[in-house]
């Protein structure tokens, strides 16, 4: 009979994967968050800009989903477990700047970048704090980085004067 590997194929060492764990843990919860408070804004937004923004939260949902995969993929290819159910979300990231609500379109973009902003800061710690263990881990957090600091900017545009 064979045995189960349970843990990853290179030899990962412990001190590594949970180090890497503790900086991209909370960046794929906030992002998990992100996607969750982005449909919901996506369906309350309301105003003149409707129509673009209500799209391009889509946009920010599907990425922020991409990009919570992403990092919580490199902690189980360490050969640990990820916790990312709502409640552990809940538990774990602060609280939502998104209202519950119908709102207009200026004030839910608002709350949105204010939500990006909390996982941007997550994620500048991460690389922070990855430089010292894991490279690789620390490239995913940068390619999250440029990506979320991009769809920030396209939000941010309609609130530019």
């Amino acid at each position: 009979m064979t045995e189960t590997n349970t843990t990853p194929a290179a030899a990962v060492d412990a001190t590594v994967a949970a180090g890497s764990a503790q900086f991209l843990t909370p960046v794929a919860l906030g992002l998990q968050a992100l996607a969750v408070n982005g449909k919901q804004a996506h369906w309350n937004v309301r105003g003149a800009n409707f129509i673009a923004i209500h799209e391009l939260l889509d946009s920010v949902v599907a990425h922020a989903q991409d990009w919570a995969d992403l990092a919580a993929e490199r902690v189980v290819a360490l050969g640990l477990p990820i916790d990312a159910r709502l409640a552990t979300i809940d538990e774990k990231v602060a609280a939502t700047q998104v209202p519950a609500g119908f709102t207009p379109w200026e004030d839910m973009i608002r709350a949105i970048i204010a939500d990006m902003d909390a996982v941007i800061a997550d994620v500048q710690a991460a690389i922070d704090g990855l430089d010292e263990i894991d490279l690789t881990s620390q490239d995913i957090v940068i390619t999250i980085k440029e990506g979320i600091e991009k769809d920030r900017w396209f939000l941010f545009a309609h609130l530019a004067a």
